[in-house]
């Protein structure tokens, strides 16, 4: 994000005004989150609050800055916990990632169109808080029957001795099941490196050459970044096959204009740095950002920003692949995923072979494909709304 503000400022800003990005590390802990935000809005005196993330550290976070009462935004929140959405709650927060339930049930309706995957058995492990929560209640919605009863566990709960030992017990089921994870990607990595140990995939170090996968491994967007699962360990050729859920292009992409001009702005003015998924999220968001101070107006006020969005938002350029759903009734983000299979180069590329967008809600909307069409990048990445 820093990259993208410096790149505007550079370029003369916003309306007269330079965008300064103050950041507080967290450790990704809610206790420390509280008190690095209640740090940002009472000793920094921020503005608004962007890209928070976490479920469990922000909506605590949330609290204890008291960011409803003074009416600070948070905006373009980096979960997908659904409930940022509820105006009620959290009025002025502002979601940007796809629900966890829209995500759950496009994997749902996924398996069931593809004829090769709905024969198969299917099992869900996933974290027990709202995060694996919402997608439950997003398989659920969308009629989707898992085998058994999914497993659960906390946040950074799950260790390779139980990830061997349920992979273990799953290994003995028959056909190519799917295994679908709803967790965070040290987790993943974690249940990849323990099949990997039990000659469950392809290409294992010490199994028989003739070892095929085991199981369909199907991570939901939050836990299948590439880069994260090989530098935590996993073997490329592990990698390969995965699939996983996108609302964006992928971050190797060179011919995406979205990618082609924020890998640009990266390399100048975030040097050392490697392009991938998280630097594209953040420079996404720091556009967002810039559209919506533009649409506030010369005369900037926190109402007025949020305002902004409220109106406007939806009409925002944006490198997402599905539409953008603020209005006044809506804090709700994208709205969609496409489907992809990871190579051994950590390149996400269409499933079969054919992009196809869905969306959907959060609540018991069905999933449809979309014909959703984004805006050009405004020229040289600068907006001009």
């Amino acid at each position: 994000m820093k990259a993208y503000f410096d790149y505007i400022n550079a370029n003369g800003g916003v309306n007269g005004r330079k965008i300064t990005l103050i950041s507080h590390d967290d450790k990704y802990l809610p206790r420390l989150a509280a008190t690095q935000t209640t740090k940002l809005v009472l000793n920094d005196k921020v503005f608004a609050i962007v890209g928070a993330l976490g479920t469990a550290t922000h909506s605590n976070a949330y609290t204890a800055a008291k960011l409803a009462k003074n009416n600070v935004p948070s905006l373009f929140v980096n979960t997908g916990f659904s409930g940022f959405a509820n105006k009620a709650k959290y009025p002025t927060a502002f979601m940007v990632l796809p629900s966890y339930a829209m995500e759950a049930k496009i994997m749902a309706k996924f398996i069931k169109d593809n004829p090769a995957l709905a024969p198969q058995a299917s099992f869900l492990i996933a974290q027990d808080d709202e995060f694996g929560i919402d997608g439950v209640g997003g398989f659920k919605s969308a009629g989707h029957t898992f085998a058994a009863a999914p497993t659960l566990y906390p946040q950074g709960g799950l260790t390779a001795a139980l990830a061997e030992g349920a992979l273990t017990r799953l290994s003995a089921v028959p056909g190519k099941p799917i295994l679908v994870l709803f967790g965070t990607t040290d987790t993943t990595a974690t249940i990849l490196k323990a099949a990997e140990k039990l000659c469950l995939v392809k290409d294992a170090s010490g199994c028989p050459a003739s070892t095929v996968s085991k199981f369909t491994f199907l991570a939901g967007s939050v836990g299948a970044d590439a880069n994260t699962l090989l530098a935590l360990g996993v073997k490329a050729t592990t990698v390969d096959g995965v699939v996983t859920a996108s609302f964006f292009p992928d971050a190797k992409d060179a011919t995406d204009p979205y990618v082609k001009q924020f890998t640009e702005i990266n390399t100048k003015y975030n040097k050392g740095v490697t392009f991938d998924n998280t630097v594209l999220q953040g420079m996404n968001s720091a556009m967002l950002t810039v559209q919506a101070l533009r649409a506030a107006g010369k005369n900037l006020t926190r109402t007025g920003l949020m305002n902004a969005i409220d109106t406007k938002g939806s009409t925002f350029a944006s490198a997402g692949l599905v539409p953008l759903n603020y209005s006044a009734t809506s804090r709700v983000g994208y709205n969609g995923y496409w489907l992809g299979q990871l190579n051994a180069k950590g390149e996400l590329k269409p499933f079969g072979g054919k992009l196809t967008l869905y969306t959907t809600d959060s609540a018991s909307a069905p999933v449809a494909a979309s014909t959703f069409v984004r805006k050009s990048i405004p020229k040289n990445g600068i907006p001009n709304n």
